[in-house]
């Protein structure tokens, strides 16, 4: 697939699953509780691939191994004073997530063989959750988007919603990774969450798990001949079946495209760069990473796309992100469709995995993504060309209105 580049393993590393990267912001996506996207992002999103990055200007003076004196020395204490049962492999565990935590980015996580395990899980396809992609700003978990037709959508979640109990207890000050842990559970149990919405309404919603399992793209003709494309995650078929709705709507001749990436969380780099490419002619820039301000990667369109000189609108909103605002930034800044929505979540940075002999994962923040015209969307998000909110009221009523400004667009 486009944008995907094999590079040379690190000595003893295992080799890479291509579906274990992902680019910018794999989020911990509750279709397990549950994760995709990577989102997450990640996202889980979504995640890069290992670029052979170089140690950041701003960490060569630190030593090359830490002087373990003063862990040895409260290892002692704990030991000898303790009422209870130690379990040193839990020790350590919390030894290496509690260093890779004082780094203070909530996109930077230490998991466990258990919780790796899960995350492998959490992008298999299928998962047993309640089906909602979840982000952190500043100590809050906040839901980034309900995933459409499952639990935690049927049950009134709403992108934005900060979650301030996970059955009961404090949920502030966890990382996503703890979150997903808790909201996640065997199908048919259920998770009781309180939220606050619109920074003032306190609300409690007990949602049941579910079997979660997502389909990449949707398509279907709309009237006066516009074609629809929703992508609700950046999968492995996203590419493909994105190519296969372009090549249907070109047969067709469609007056314009609506390309649907609102409450996409992201997912794979390379299918962000295949569906993009779909649109631009060879050669025009998608997006580049950057460290400590100077390129690593760039990517651009191979071969011109099938859709080139279609006209076509992006809807989004704030449950956009990571390689969905990739794709949206790409297609605007190069002037190729206009967006029509809301700002979208603001997911700019680039995590790295590293797998460990035990089975345990690093995710560690090593770049920003920076779309054509050289903008990092971190914490600003994309900013549409034309603004229109969906409200309550229209949801409530089964009116669209983002979805009727685009074909408003599009019959101009």
């Amino acid at each position: 697939m486009l944008g995907f580049n094999k590079h040379r393993l690190q000595k003893g590393k295992k080799p890479r699953k291509a579906w274990q990267w992902f680019i910018s912001g794999f989020f911990a996506i509750l279709i397990v509780a549950g994760v995709f996207g990577v989102g997450y992002k990640f996202g889980n999103g979504s995640w890069s691939l290992g670029l052979g990055y170089r140690v950041s200007t701003a960490n060569k003076t630190l030593p090359d191994s830490l002087d373990f004196t003063s862990v040895n020395e409260v290892y002692q204490a704990l030991k000898q004073k303790y009422d209870g049962q130690l379990d040193v492999n839990k020790l350590m565990d919390g030894l290496k997530k509690g260093l890779v935590e004082a780094a203070g980015d909530p996109y930077t996580t230490y998991l466990d063989s258990s919780d790796a395990k899960s995350f492998n899980e959490q992008l298999s396809g299928s998962f047993t959750g309640i089906g909602a992609e979840l982000g952190k700003q500043g100590n809050n978990i906040v839901v980034i988007s309900p995933i459409a037709g499952f639990p935690a959508e049927k049950a009134g979640l709403k992108a934005k919603d900060v979650i301030v109990q996970i059955n009961g207890q404090d949920a502030s000050g966890l990382n996503i990774d703890e979150a997903v842990q808790r909201i996640r559970g065997d199908k048919g149990t259920t998770v009781k969450l309180t939220v606050i919405r619109n920074g003032t309404d306190k609300l409690d919603f007990t949602i049941t798990r579910d079997v979660i399992t997502i389909p990449s793209v949707t398509t279907k003709n709309l009237d006066g001949n516009i074609g629809y494309i929703q992508i609700s995650r950046f999968a492995e078929d996203t590419a493909s079946l994105t190519d296969t709705a372009a090549k249907d709507f070109k047969a067709k001749n469609v007056k314009g495209i609506i390309l649907d990436l609102r409450n996409d969380p992201g997912g794979y780099l390379n299918a962000a760069v295949s569906v993009s490419s779909e649109w631009l002619k060879n050669g025009q820039l998608i997006l580049q990473e950057k460290r400590d301000s100077t390129v690593i990667q760039s990517y651009s369109a191979q071969g011109n796309g099938q859709l080139v000189g279609v006209p076509t609108v992006v809807l989004i909103n704030e449950g956009s992100a990571s390689a969905s605002e990739i794709t949206a930034g790409a297609l605007k800044d190069d002037g190729v469709a206009k967006v029509i929505g809301v700002i979208s979540f603001g997911k700019g940075s680039v995590q790295d995995v590293t797998n460990f002999s035990g089975g345990d994962i690093l995710k560690v923040t090593v770049a920003r993504w920076y779309t054509p015209s050289g903008k990092n969307i971190d914490k600003q998000g994309i900013e549409p060309n034309i603004k229109v909110v969906l409200t309550d009221a229209d949801i409530s009523a089964g009116k669209d209105t983002q979805l009727l400004a685009a074909e408003a667009q599009l019959s101009q």
